[in-house]
Order: structure tokens, then sequence, then C-alpha cells
């Protein structure tokens, strides 16, 4: 299937994820590096994922098992799920949507069924395996309408390759990993039946599946069902990791987590992860374990110039509500957005993603139109910016985007030397604009 992105997709740049789970109930792991950054031996037991809790407790000795039984006891995990079940009642969208309106995110990824297999809508496919392992309020579409109503797009997220009311834990190793996808007829149904129930229901802007698929799926059928319903939709790269990485399975980005590297061959990419080293809420991680504001304004703007999306994630709590130290970050975005938006969204890469400004400030560049930006990744040391192998004529017009009048600029041997109206103050990011005089 050889398809474009969809305009919509490579505009947006910036969504966030939402892991909500019955591990938010215990919500506690390890806070250290990514799995992919520990010791093979090490990348589940201590994995720093709180919504893998109910895998970390199967493992004898890791972190998670210990925590329970000296906080739990016995208790299983099938009561954190009742629990979180029970919580439901008392939440609301309407927040939610407030705050990711206001960060700036041009889309919503919810997870809508994570590895434990809590369906967060009452689907017409209830668990075969556990009863009650499902929303009876329609969170998946309450929150889809909220959202769509502050003109932010809705996608869906789906633990196609995981669900361990299928069995596969414990996983000690990426080995086990693979070896736990349910393979079985019964659970391929079950799946596709999902996947088909959220397109036709709520129509998401997104297929975001993880860790795998069932071997025997018909993933074009499935793909074909999907873009006939949402014309405009995108499918990432993770039901299939080789076949979509060869070109043999279809797939519209690829998808690295806790990274930043783009792919070979300029695939369009989307860079995920959580503002702290968890998906999900854990209550041990402090706001020094959370990327700050600033950190965050800099990871999109380094995305962005590059070509890829940032998917930054919220973990709320068990009762629903977004925990303060993201939320404030969050709002952080959304005001470095406010005034610096036209840098970020529509925009593209330019001939070369970075440099450094004379006095070392790094920069990121996009263009849009026929402007290009360079975002400063820092506070120059005076009100004198120097940018490097900046094009210009005599007809070029620099300005300091929040700032209205044009700026005092001149030719800095091939780049561009510019006069601020005064060293910026209070911002992460400043970014000036290059365009010719309309």
């Amino acid at each position: 299937m050889n398809r474009p992105i969809p305009a919509w997709f490579d505009d947006a740049k910036f969504g966030i994820f939402v892991h909500w789970t019955a591990a938010s109930v215990p919500a506690f792991a390890p806070v250290g590096p990514s799995p992919f950054e520990l010791p093979p031996d090490q990348a589940f037991s201590h994995s720093p994922y709180v919504e893998w809790y109910q895998n970390s407790l199967a493992i004898e000795g890791s972190p998670v098992h210990e925590y329970h039984h000296q906080h739990y006891g016995d208790l299983p995990y099938d009561a954190f799920v009742a629990r979180f079940l029970a919580n439901l009642g008392g939440w609301s969208a309407e927040p939610w949507a407030d705050l990711f309106a206001a960060a700036g995110a041009r889309y919503v990824v919810l997870v809508t069924k994570h590895h434990d297999g809590v369906l967060l809508w009452p689907s017409s496919r209830p668990n075969p395996h556990k009863q009650r392992w499902q929303s009876e309020r329609d969170v998946v579409g309450e929150l889809a309408d909220a959202v769509r109503a502050r003109g932010v797009r809705f996608g869906t997220y789906y633990s196609g390759g995981l669900d361990w009311t299928f069995g596969g834990i414990p996983m000690r190793d990426f080995q086990g990993l693979i070896a736990a996808i349910p393979q079985s007829g019964e659970y391929l149904a079950y799946a596709d039946a999902h996947w088909r129930e959220l397109i036709d229901r709520y129509e998401p802007c997104v297929l975001w599946n993880d860790i795998g698929y069932p071997r025997a799926a018909d993933l074009p059928g499935l793909f074909e069902h999907y873009y006939e319903r949402v014309p405009d939709g995108v499918v990432n790269n993770r039901f299939d990791f080789i076949g979509q990485t060869s070109g043999d399975v279809h797939a519209d980005f690829v998808t690295p987590e806790y990274s930043t590297d783009a792919p070979a061959g300029g695939r369009k990419w989307e860079s995920t992860r959580g503002m702290g080293t968890s998906f999900g809420y854990n209550h041990t991680e402090t706001d020094a374990d959370h990327l700050g504001p600033d950190e965050l304004v800099h990871l999109l703007a380094d995305v962005v110039a590059r070509g890829g999306n940032l998917l930054l994630n919220v973990g709320p709590s068990a009762d629903g509500a977004i925990p303060w130290v993201q939320a404030r970050r969050l709002l952080a975005l959304g005001w470095w957005l406010r005034t610096n938006g036209p840098a970020v969204y529509g925009s593209r890469p330019w001939t070369r993603p970075e440099g450094t400004t004379a006095d070392g400030v790094p920069v990121r560049f996009t263009v849009a139109g026929d402007a290009l930006y360079a975002i400063l990744l820092g506070r120059p040391s005076t009100a004198v910016v120097e940018l490097p192998a900046v094009p210009t004529s005599d007809l070029t017009v620099v300005g300091l985007l929040g700032y209205e009048a044009p700026l005092t600029w001149s030719r800095a041997g091939d780049g561009l030397r510019v006069e601020l109206p005064a060293v910026p103050a209070g911002t992460p990011a400043p970014v000036l604009r290059v365009m010719p005089r309309q």
C-alpha cells in the first residue's frame, strides 16, 4: 500500500498520550532508565513503567514484587481492577479536554486497553476469561466527544500484542515478550472484533497498536476497513515490527519510544515518552524525575525540526485526576506554543535542522510557507544574535515571534546578525522569523 501521509498528521506536531489503567491504583514502579536502557536481565524485573505492574509483580524478587507484598500482602491484581472501575463513576472528561487544548495539543491518543486487558469502553465483545473486566461507562466515547468539541483530534491505542488475561506472564526478557503474544484463533477474533468496534464506533484519527499482533491476522483487510471509515486516518508501525520495518506490511509512521532517533529513509515518525520515567502514574516520582518545562519545549522543537511529531504522555491517578506535576508542564508548553506555534504547526524541516548561534546557543530550524524559523534553545547572553549560514537578501524581513515590529539586521559572513529589542526574559526558546518582505 503506497499511501501519502495525511497532511493533518504531518502538520499537527504535538499530541497527548493518555495511560490510565488499573495499575494507577498501586501506582508504583522503580524510578530509573527506560527498559531499552536497562541491562537485558533487568529490563522487565526493574521496568520503570507502572502500567507493567502486573507482570513485574509476577517476577519474584523484583522491586514491585517486594513493594506489593510489603503494602498489600497477597492481594490479587484483580482487586486493583475492581477499585479502578469503581472510580470511573467520579471521572469527568471535560477537565482533561480543557487541559489538552490549553497545552496546544492537536490530537489525543487514549489507551483503550493495555496489557492487563481491561477495556475502557462497554464492548459488545466482553473478556471470555474475566468477568467485569471492562468499563460500564464509555470513557473512550466521552473523551472523544470532549476533545473533538475543542477542535482536537482523537485516536485510540489498543494493546494488540499482549493481553495477560490470555496468559503470558511473567515475561522476564524480550524473548519472553515475543513468546507471550497470543496466537490462538480465540484471541485473534477477540482483538480483531475490538479494533473494528473502535473504528466503527469512534472513528479514531490514529490506530496506535502496541507490541505486535497475532501472525494469522489479515492486517491489509483491517487497514482497508479503517481507511474506508476514516480516509485521513493513520496507522502506526507496531502491528508487525519486522514486516512494517521492511515495508512488507503497511505503516504510516514509526514510533521510537523514549528516543528521538529519527528513522532512516525520511519516514514519518512520532517520538513518544512520559514526562517522567513511566507512562502510568507513579506516586514515587518527584518533580526532579520529570523533564522540566524548558526541557519539554526544547524536546518538541528538536523533534519537529527533524520531521517528527511528539506524543507526550499523561498518566492520571486512580481517581482520574491529572497530577499537578504533569498539568503545569502541559500549561507551560501551551503558553510557549501560543506565541511560537507558527514555527511548529504546519512546519517542515529546513535543509539543515540545527545549528548554533555565535555565543553558543543551540538552534533548531523549521520552515513554513516562505518563512524560515530559528528556535533558540536557550537564552542568548546579549540582545544581539548571530545565526550562521542563513541566506538573506535586500528584501529580507526579520522578526521575533511575540514582538510586532520588525528587527534590525545585517549580514554577518554567510549568516545573519539580528538586534533584539531586549535580552529575552522568561522564555525557554525565543523564535526568530526570517522571510521576504510582503
